[in-house]
């Protein structure tokens, strides 16, 4: 799934206007002395055992999958598309017969500073894989596991301060982009030939749009793009891959409802009809808000920072339940909940795993408290199951939907949460985390998916995202020195966790073409860091006082009451 206006947070910690040693209880110190350290013998510890998982999962794949698309850890086998069964979307909407974990985990590699498994990796890549595939596969899952992941791969080899160490194989010619160019230009015809902008929601790589096509498709599968598309246009001289991206996105913000102001979560690319009455932050259109705000981070254009905006005011406005403040006054425990799109009412009782990704969006947008209380929610519910039910409803506290993939968004929070306010206590959360990966997860040959979250049973399956975004973001929790972290304004994760450089090079396009209007920026702006450019647009950042950096982020009372909300003293 990205921390840049925390920077301006982490200024702020040192100050507050409140006194927070008036209001703590005998059981906030004791908590303190338990949450408020973390030896560095440990987090180096931690460091390490993120490593070897991450190593467990990835040498097993080469060995037993490879050039498959994904692990299956129990057989010790690859899997690739169900060629039997076309309509198996579940696995052909993502595995499109083109190494997709070995493309997916790039970067990764070279986060974690193993330059030569990197290189070589990138010339198993050239090596092996091809775009001439007759399959068929999901716009969105492409966009962001394998363009985004060949991008990525590109601009780290690419970039001449070799940060990562040197990572240039012999002879590149910008093979990788010229890869991610094919694949960019294959997805083309999901664009073609809509009323609305909207793409189609799958291709076949090889013939185009599928005959019959599906003429619905879910707003983060359309509206998620344009990371991955605008740096392939910039990269290349293109415009037409950003510009048909932009143009999605201004399509479902046209189609946004006229009184709440809120999205949907699937749409009829055909008409512009909502499919169906309610609005959410889970499946189906997470990554929309996040990619309005990256796109603006990366891009630079202020009518993606005005859209964002005046979406995330409409979230918070009709989405949020509970009390008014995360660690004050009275009332339900703060939750974004699924809406009825119309008029802002309940549509359902229960919260997704996905939801997760939204306490690093706050942080990102430098709303911390709002943030601490998210993520509580979700850690919550993890600490009841170790692990993350697919849906959990909170009105039964009993899981709905009872699988856990290895879903990275909690991870990622905890990651962006602990580089935003430094408190020990996100440490401990990882390492809650990766034991309960590693004591429940853990098979023959690689991290399964837990088909239940009650009695652990697991499904032979390890999805790309494992390596790609969850062990990623442990490593990097527990990696402080890590260039990545002592330069984080350098840098953006797309929502599947590939690393892009932030640069303003990026935030000038060298073209101009008709229909897509340029933003105004003065010469300044342009050359301004993320930090910068942020911070003279406004931010939402409230003080977190210097007391409560080594104490519990959520107060003892409010984290009885949310345990107790989430049935975990029942």
């Amino acid at each position: 799934m990205d921390w840049y206006l925390w920077f301006l947070c982490f200024i702020s910690l040192a100050v507050s206007a409140l006194d927070w040693r008036d209001v703590l209880t005998d059981e906030d110190a004791y908590n303190g002395r338990k949450y408020g350290h973390f030896p560095d013998s440990l987090r180096l510890e931690m460091r390490e055992e993120a490593r070897k998982m991450f190593y467990f999962g990835y040498d097993n794949y080469m060995r037993y999958a490879f050039p498959k698309d994904e692990l299956n850890p129990h057989a010790c086998s690859g899997r690739g598309p169900d060629v039997d069964n076309p309509a198996n979307i579940n696995i052909n909407d993502v595995l499109g017969d083109y190494s997709l974990t070995l493309v997916d985990t790039l970067d990764t590699l070279a986060i974690m500073g193993n330059a030569s498994e990197f290189k070589h990796a990138v010339q198993l890549v050239l090596d092996n894989v091809s775009f001439e595939r007759n399959t068929t596969v999901q716009v969105f899952e492409a966009t962001i596991r394998v363009l985004g992941a060949l991008l990525s791969a590109h601009l780290i080899i690419t970039d001449p301060l070799q940060p990562f160490g040197d990572l240039q194989p012999d002879g590149y010619e910008n093979d990788l982009l010229e890869l991610a160019h094919d694949l960019g230009t294959r997805l083309l015809p999901a664009f073609e030939n809509t009323p609305t902008g909207l793409p189609y929601p799958r291709v076949n790589l090889k013939h185009g749009l599928p005959s019959n096509p599906r003429n619905d498709t879910c707003t983060a599968g359309a509206g998620s793009l344009l990371l991955e598309f605008g740096m392939l246009s910039r990269l290349v001289g293109d415009p037409t891959y950003e510009s048909i991206a932009r143009r999605a996105v201004k399509a479902l913000w046209r189609y946004r409802h006229a009184s709440t102001g809120l999205v949907g979560n699937t749409i009829n690319i055909q008409t512009g009809e909502w499919m169906g009455p309610w609005a959410g932050l889970g499946a189906g259109s997470d990554s929309f808000y996040e990619y309005l705000f990256k796109g603006y981070i990366m891009y630079g254009d202020p009518e993606d920072l005005k859209m964002f905006r005046e979406i995330y005011t409409s979230v918070k406005e009709n989405l949020r339940k509970g009390r008014d403040r995360c660690n004050s006054g009275q009332g339900n425990p703060p939750m974004y909940v699924n809406v009825n799109i119309g008029d802002g009412s309940l549509a359902s009782t229960w919260v997704d795993s996905l939801q997760a990704f939204w306490a690093g969006l706050q942080v990102l947008n430098g709303d911390i408290e709002e943030a601490i209380c998210h993520h509580a929610v979700y850690y919550a519910i993890w600490r009841r199951y170790g692990a993350l039910p697919e849906r959990f409803n909170w009105h039964l506290k009993a899981p709905d939907v009872r699988f856990y993939p290895l879903r990275p968004e909690l991870v990622e929070s905890t990651y962006l949460l602990y580089q935003a306010t430094k408190n020990p206590f996100y440490l401990h959360v990882g390492t809650d985390i990766l034991k309960s990966l590693e004591q429940h997860a853990k098979a023959k040959c690689g991290y399964a998916t837990l088909h239940c979250v009650i009695n652990k049973t697991q499904e032979d399956r390890m999805e790309s995202f494992f390596l790609s975004e969850t062990c990623k973001y442990l490593y990097l929790l527990f990696d402080k020195d890590n260039h990545v972290n002592q330069h984080a304004r350098r840098y953006l994760f797309t929502t599947e966790g590939h690393l892009l450089r932030v640069d303003k090079t990026f935030r000038r396009s060298p073209w101009e073409w008709e229909g897509l209007s340029q933003p105004k920026r003065s010469k300044v702006e342009e050359q301004l860091s993320v930090v910068d450019a942020l911070s003279m647009n406004g931010t939402n950042c409230h003080k977190i006082p210097i007391e409560r950096r080594y104490l519990l982020p959520l107060q003892s009372q409010y984290q009885h009451q949310l345990d107790s909300f989430m049935g975990l003293n029942t």
